[in-house]
């Protein structure tokens, strides 16, 4: 039984067990053949939360109906992140996305007309994993009414540690800060919003390998670095209503690959 009360009252859910471990190890295999193929260029592009200096690179802004690869900022020889298409453009990724158990997900969840937007493979590596600082999915990928709901498949423990999901419960009922998208041709963030972040205790969302963890598009959530000497891999899936309009001016366009629900 989904809790919805839970989910209205916190902004997210965290449900254990909900992957089966194999299709666990059957991610981590698929995402370290993407990688063995992978052949970097002479300055792969470094993904950071903090300056967002990817947003000048043409290889990002382009990725959103593509696979792409995205070092550290701080260590080049380490990815960071696979993105951001992986759920249309590859079978292993296309097949566990669309599995029924998660269809039946958004639906409880009220998405009448889900459209699977975004995917994710998130490395967080041992000892250089970057931090991810405090967002909204919605700053990423608006739409009105506010519908993005992102789930958050652990493949890995996650800890403290090792830079486990930290959120703010409740804080989803407040408004959207920022918005990331483009204006005159850039990519650009811009403060809608500057109400301060509520006066909440972050909670860390530890969890085993297995776990999803539903997140609210508007609910404020952080991770910390990883400094132990475990990775912490992670799926991430965003999904969108189709109901809801999905401005022209967001980042991510898929100009060439319409998008897709669960069929």
């Amino acid at each position: 039984m989904i809790d919805l009360d839970a989910y209205a009252r916190d902004g997210f859910l965290v449900l254990p067990d909900f992957v089966p471990l194999a299709d666990c190890e059957a991610l981590k295999a698929r995402a370290a053949e993407l990688v063995a193929g992978f052949e970097p260029g002479a300055a792969p592009t470094a993904f950071s939360t903090g300056d967002q200096s990817h947003a000048r690179d043409r290889y990002f802004r382009d990725s959103g109906g593509d696979i792409r690869f995205f070092v550290e900022a701080d260590a080049s020889d380490q990815l960071n992140k696979i993105g951001h298409a992986l759920h249309d453009l590859d079978p292993v990724f296309d097949r566990f996305s669309r599995q029924p158990r998660l269809a039946a997900l958004a639906a409880c969840l009220g998405l009448e007309a889900p459209l699977l937007l975004q995917s994710m493979y998130l490395f967080k590596q041992a000892h250089v994993g970057a931090e991810v600082g405090w967002h909204q999915d919605a700053t990423y990928l608006r739409t009105d009414p506010p519908s993005v709901t992102g789930f958050w498949i652990a493949l890995d423990d996650a800890d403290r540690d090792n830079g486990c999901l930290v959120a703010l419960p409740g804080a989803h009922r407040g408004p959207l800060r920022e918005w990331f998208g483009y204006q005159d041709g850039e990519l650009v963030s811009r403060t809608i919003d500057s109400t301060p972040w509520p006066p909440v205790e972050p909670v860390p969302l530890e969890v085993r390998r297995g776990t999803l963890v539903v997140l609210h598009g508007l609910l404020p959530h952080a991770s910390t670095a990883n400094r132990s000497s475990r990775p912490r891999q992670a799926y991430g899936l965003h999904l969108i209503d189709g109901r809801a309009d999905y401005p022209a001016d967001n980042w991510l366009q898929r100009p060439d690959l319409p998008l897709r629900g669960f069929a």
